[in-house]
């Protein structure tokens, strides 16, 4: 690449002088020769010293939990597309990591994500989305690095204990299946495991876990821990030799681009497992640029892995809108490829794993930062970014690159003239790439735009830049990048105002029907094999058992769907409580919370029990009793259940007949529409209906 750059060079000596500003005005910001050198500071790139730390790629969450929930019945091409932004080499993200949770049944922050093993005699590799996702992505980047991580664990593993390391080998076995059943079912090899996310971690078990992956032959995958804070892990593998040994990756969360000594003295390769979780917009665009420089400046981190993927998720839920882009209407086809895409492109287009960052990096005298990396083999990528956090008392522009924790201590970028000089063998690079992206108000926005070349004239090894706030540049003698494009999507459109599923699918490529969002519970297609008639095929809640939790986990199942500004509404659904005595289900309207807030749920829920009662509450947990009373009903027998909710009254009926009326709401004004079950319980459900009236 360098000697094609540098012919070049030679045909273009006349016009070695070019300046890259020309065609995007002041967007491209002057880049300037030295000879032209404003007063400002000098930079050197140089690898006469040898090289810093390998690169390891950046990436992206899907999970913990639920994040690409309705990623997954995304109509083509929409679908299609959404996949090619994110992994596609060269057009969009262009991702070199995907990190998975590995589904444990339990609530773990917009959802749940179902087993590979519910129960102990029970396996199935094709639960859930996250194997199509891998998949998908391995099409898009042969290359891509595959991880996997637990948040919660199926309950038969606690044996009785809300907790994962009560039989060692039990754990590991689980976790183990998991990467043997991706290989086996999928043909997808999983390069790195973690232990469980930001909970306790047992030394023994990690021990254990290296030795069972030795044993099944799966010597190539690494261990990553322990996917929480610095410490104490970093000084248990000080004081622990084998401990030491067997984990291959330190991995932290939310680090604020810092890192410890200890971590430092354990010689490992240090990653931030978990970062961003910020507003998709221009301020989280932001956080990430910074992010992404400054963990390796200041902490030596060689990844960076952003939770989260893509917000295909409910909105309303927890944290709504921290994926790198949005795709959160399946019913339209719309979707968002917003700026943290761009800022991913300025790194991802530009390096790969294996890459080596440069020993000269570091802070830009007047804020700001940037990073250099190569791959040995004569190409340089420089990667600069001046991203501004200033008081919110100041404009918005300057409120970029606050990201949602840890706290951002106050600093201040200002114009500025940077010179870099290139030195060692970088010293004849005739010319550079030039990627361009600048945050703020419409007027001045560009994302990920190209400029004109740099080109140095013969002779010369160095450059300056003019830098203002909240831009981002690449420098590079790669040539590849592309900001890649789709026509325009379909335009934002509101959840169906009337939408049923009788859920007749024969052979459903996903477990789950679309649009449900389980909240606590596992609801999955089901097939009757006794019921040749109308309810053959019915969604089920599977579990029987309270998972190992990660959150606060309801003590009902739930799962919820629709527009959560839906106020006036009818739902129907038809109901099979499996469980005599004690069983019970209910279907709910303005359901107002979710996610690891899903314990609180309020809303108006009507349900009826295998005892022969029926009741209706103003909350998930029942403690708000509006309404109870006797009614004809027993287990292993089907009823349709109709909720109405109007104004600041609800009613319903049992089997088209009323049961309850009148009964007043006064809150919440609006929510989802929801399915469950009275505690972990088989129940099944037909013929769901709903109708928003407003």
């Amino acid at each position: 690449m360098a000697e094609s750059l540098l012919q070049a060079s030679r045909q273009r000596r006349a016009k070695a002088m070019t300046a890259a500003a020309g065609s995007a005005g002041r967007a491209a910001v002057s880049l300037l020769l030295c000879a032209l050198l404003a007063p400002g500071g000098a930079y050197v790139l140089d690898d006469s010293d040898g090289l810093g730390r390998e690169f390891d790629g950046i990436g992206a969450v899907s999970g913990g939990g639920a994040t690409s929930r309705l990623l997954v019945n995304y109509p083509e091409p929409y679908r299609s597309q959404i996949l090619d932004y994110l992994f596609k080499p060269n057009f969009g993200a262009s991702l070199h990591i995907l990190k998975v949770e590995i589904g444990g049944d339990g609530q773990t922050t917009d959802g749940t994500e179902p087993s590979h093993m519910h129960y102990a005699l029970d396996e199935n590799y094709f639960r859930g989305y996250e194997w199509w996702l891998m998949k998908e992505a391995k099409k898009r980047n042969p290359n891509i690095t595959l991880m996997g991580l637990p948040w919660s664990f199926p309950g038969w593993l606690g044996k009785g204990f809300n907790w994962p390391y009560v039989n060692l080998q039990l754990t590991a076995y689980y976790v183990v299946s998991w990467i043997v059943g991706a290989k086996y079912y999928h043909d997808l090899d999983i390069d790195y495991i973690g232990i469980w996310n930001e909970r306790t971690f047992d030394s023994d078990y990690i021990k254990v876990l290296r030795r069972m992956l030795n044993y099944q032959g799966l010597q190539r995958v690494k261990i990553i821990a322990s996917d929480n804070l610095w410490e104490p892990i970093a000084a248990s593998m000080l004081l622990d030799p084998e401990l030491l040994k067997v984990i291959d990756v330190i991995g932290a969360h939310y680090p604020g681009t810092h890192t410890v000594k200890d971590a430092r003295l354990t010689e490992k390769k240090l990653w931030s497992s978990e970062d961003f979780s910020t507003l998709n917009n221009d301020v989280g665009a932001g956080c990430w640029a910074r992010v992404l420089n400054q963990n390796y400046i200041n902490g030596y981190m060689t990844s960076t892995i952003a939770w989260n993927l893509v917000a295909s998720y409910y909105e309303q839920l927890p944290y709504g809108r921290c994926g790198l882009m949005t795709a959160q209407e399946p019913w339209s086809g719309h979707y968002v490829v917003e700026s943290p895409i761009w800022i991913s492109a300025h790194t991802t287009q530009f390096t790969q794993p294996g890459w080596y960052y440069l020993k000269t990096v570091g802070h830009l005298e007047k804020g700001g930062s940037y990073v250099a990396l190569t791959d040995g083999l004569g190409n340089l990528t420089i990667i600069i970014e001046t991203m501004c956090h200033k008081t919110p008392l100041e404009t918005w522009s300057h409120k970029q690159s606050k990201c949602i924790r840890p706290f951002l201590p106050y600093f201040n970028v200002s114009r500025q003239y940077a010179t870099f000089i290139l030195k060692g063998s970088f010293s004849e690079i005739p010319g550079l790439q030039v990627w361009y992206t600048k945050l703020g108000k419409p007027s001045e926005r560009f994302l990920f735009k190209q400029l004109d070349s740099l080109w140095l004239p013969d002779g010369s090894d160095s450059f300056t830049l003019e830098l203002q706030a909240d831009e981002l540049f690449t420098l590079t003698t790669l040539t590849a990048g592309t900001k890649g494009s789709y026509p325009v999507p379909p335009r934002s459109q509101p959840f169906p105002r009337i939408y049923k599923d009788d859920f007749n699918v024969d052979y459903p490529f996903f477990t789950e029907a679309p649009n449900f969002a389980d909240q606590t519970g596992v609801f999955e297609y089901f097939t009757n094999m006794e019921d040749p008639g109308e309810h053959r095929f019915t969604l089920r809640q599977v579990l029987n058992q309270r998972p190992i939790t990660w959150a606060a986990d309801a003590y009902n199942t739930i799962s919820v769907i629709g527009d959560y500004k839906w106020s006036n509404v009818t739902i129907k659904c038809d109901v099979y409580i499996e469980t005599p005595q004690t069983g019970g289900v209910f279907i709910a309207g303005r359901v107002n919370k979710g996610g690891i807030l899903i314990r609180s749920a309020r809303g108006v829920f009507f349900w009826i029990f295998a005892n022969g009662t029926y009741r209706v509450t103003g909350d998930l947990a029942g403690w708000m009793i509006y309404a109870l009373g006797q009614a004809d009903i027993r287990a292993k027998k089907w009823y349709t259940l109709t909720l109405t909710i109007k104004g600041h009254f609800s009613s319903g009926m049992l089997n088209g007949k009323p049961l309850w009326t009148n009964v007043p709401v006064n809150f919440p004004k609006n929510g989802w529409a929801a399915i469950g079950t009275h505690f972990f319980e088989f129940a099944q459900f037909d013929n769901f209906y709903v109708e928003a009236m407003g």
